[in-house]
């Protein structure tokens, strides 16, 4: 990567198309005069990156890609549960760029990566395996008209695939969704001579959404699996804004978008009695549009300098969001799925406020802020309360709709001079939901209500050739809705389940250390030749953090059911040693 930008209070207006923070990442250009390669070989993971010219001095490219293997490290350190888990990545990179002429350039790139865990419990009547990963690939045309104005026109692939399958007892299940995006989009940059940065564009997306898919068994009895849950639909943006200075000490950034959506079929509704019976249905055709959405986004953020050490950040920011994670209040399992807005789902949108004082000390070697924000959320999307995955019921039947909100506080400061860098960031946030069919219309915690998050890093350059580095995590535990008791019902097992979100998975934290030896330049015989020795401890003191929870039964309708509550963890202590290179 070459540069990650985390976009928090303001979202300026070129973004769109979610409620949350922005995170934009560019990959690093390849050398386009040498060849180069970088890489490291280690316990834990191994990496590689190949660069150079493709023509010199007229295009380059950037061949990456990494693998671990924690889940054959894991096993001399798992102990209980973790014994029969196992954890492992990989992804590839691939970025290549030419001059076509001195005003024009062409961009390719891609990724492809997957990710996948697995787990089964010391009784062996629970299982679990769950893959899940991202591919893209991405086309731009850079044009220059001059040296004020310039054009970027891209396409873009995306493919996100989810997918859970579990086993308990004689009943097996399995989950899969994704999402499949083609995207083509154009922007303008205009650099005025009068202090003005104007920006504009327009986006065109076409999503196929498959939200769930689900087959399953019980015993020697195959439940009649659904694959007719496929959706797409069109959704377009177009934005301007401006970034300027109307005076020495304030920055404006100010803009406005606009967001559309359309669902199209093929796609079918149903009309229903009192008794849930179907009496009629509407038949819409490929391509034909069954419901659209849009609307304007203000967007507004200002910088107000006190000195030149010190100021103050305000934005206020109006967001849409068209597609939805939904998750299974009733179940603490990974199975969150995307759905897109339809005639019964209303697109998500939201109001953000935030304001934060910035002031540096130490000659700027030390940086501090202190921010606070609110977020009002509406058409919040929840599973009804006793949801069950249905093989042959779409899934938005079994939605409810509601509002959220979420506000906190987060504190910063920086070390970025001298032998001893670091930074300590903490958030205190909550975040709530409100729903008339959940929680008897109770305000109850959102899953993602983290009340504490804490990170501490440090570096220390002990001699140019020693450095050492600690990192350290803390955050709240995610809110849980669990099963308090348990009846016999016609000799079937019914839970009777606490208020929403009412429980708390244990806390995450632990504790990485590192340090790094970097062998002296002199005493190379290879001057073109870089390397050094990372040794590593991950999650120091084995911290079994948790991943998910599963109810663990024993026993028979005639003496008795036992059900516990089981933890799964993925990662315990981790020792690792890595040689990097670089040539």
């Amino acid at each position: 990567m070459n540069n990650v930008t985390l976009i928090k209070g303001g979202m300026p207006a070129k973004y769109g198309g979610r409620l949350s923070s922005v995170v934009d990442v560019s990959m690093k250009e390849g050398n386009m005069k040498e060849y180069h390669a970088e890489g490291g070989i280690g316990l834990i993971a191994s990496r590689l990156t190949l660069e150079g010219p493709i023509k010199k001095d007229k295009g380059s490219f950037m061949l990456s890609g990494r693998r671990t293997y924690i889940d054959v490290l894991i096993k001399p350190f798992a102990t209980g549960a973790l014994k029969n888990s196992g954890y492992f990545f990989y992804d590839a990179n691939l970025k290549a760029n030419y001059k076509i002429t001195d005003k024009d350039r062409v961009y390719l790139s891609g990724y492809f990566g997957r990710d996948k865990f697995k787990f089964a419990g010391e009784s062996g009547s629970f299982a679990a395996d769950i893959p899940w990963g991202n591919s893209t690939a991405t086309l731009r045309w850079n044009h220059l008209f001059n040296d004020r104005l310039f054009l970027n026109t891209t396409a873009v692939y995306n493919d996100y695939q989810f997918s859970f399958g579990a086993t308990q007892n004689d009943f097996d299940f399995k989950l899969s969704s994704g999402v499949r995006d083609l995207n083509a989009k154009i922007d303008l940059d205009y650099f005025s001579a009068f202090n003005h940065n104007f920006k504009g564009g327009v986006a065109y997306t076409y999503h196929k959404f498959i939200p769930n898919q689900i087959s399953g068994s019980v015993g020697e009895v195959e439940l009649q699996p659904n694959n007719a849950l496929i959706k797409y639909a069109h959704e377009g943006g177009a934005y301007i804004m401006d970034e300027f200075d109307p005076f020495s000490w304030l920055k404006v950034n100010a803009g406005i978008r606009y967001s559309w959506f359309g669902q199209i079929g093929p796609y079918t509704t149903y009309t229903t009695d009192l008794n849930g019976k179907r009496t009629d249905s509407t038949v819409y055709s490929t391509g034909q549009i069954v419901e659209t959405y849009g609307g304007w986004e203000p967007r507004l953020n200002m910088r107000f300098d006190l000195s030149e050490k010190s100021s103050i950040k305000a934005a206020v920011t109006k967001t849409y969001q068209y597609i939805h994670l939904v998750s299974n209040n009733g179940s603490t399992l990974p199975t969150d799925l995307w759905v897109p807005s339809t005639l019964i789902v209303r697109p998500q949108q939201s109001w953000q406020y935030s304001l934060g004082y910035f002031r540096n000390f130490l000659d700027n070697a030390l940086e501090t802020s202190v921010e606070v924000y609110y977020k009002d959320m509406r058409n919040q999307v929840e599973y009804r309360e006793g949801y069950i995955p249905s093989t042959i019921q779409d899934p938005e039947l079994d939605f409810v709709f509601g509002s959220g909100e979420a506000y906190g506080a987060e504190f910063f400061i920086n070390k970025t001079k001298g032998k001893f860098t670091g930074w300590i960031g903490y958030t205190l946030a909550w975040t709530y939901r409100k729903f008339p069919d959940l929680n008897r219309g109770n305000r109850y915690p959102a899953k993602y209500d983290r009340r504490h998050d804490l990170s501490l890093v440090g570096t220390y350059e002990y001699s140019p050739r020693w450095t050492f580095s600690s990192v350290f995590v803390y955050g709240s535990g995610n809110a849980i809705t669990l099963p308090t008791n348990y009846y016999f019902i016609s000799q079937t097992v019914v839970p009777q389940y606490s208020d929403l979100n009412a429980y708390r998975l244990f806390a995450y934290h632990r504790l990485d250390l590192s340090a790094v030896l970097t062998p002296q330049r002199q005493k190379r015989k290879n001057k073109r030749w870089e390397s050094s020795w990372a040794f590593s401890i991950y999650n120091v003191y084995s911290r079994q953090n948790p991943y998910f929870l599963y109810v663990d039964t024993e026993g028979d309708l005639s003496q008795g059911v036992q059900a516990t509550v089981k933890q799964v963890s993925i990662f315990p202590i981790l020792p690792s040693i890595t040689y990097n290179f670089k040539f």
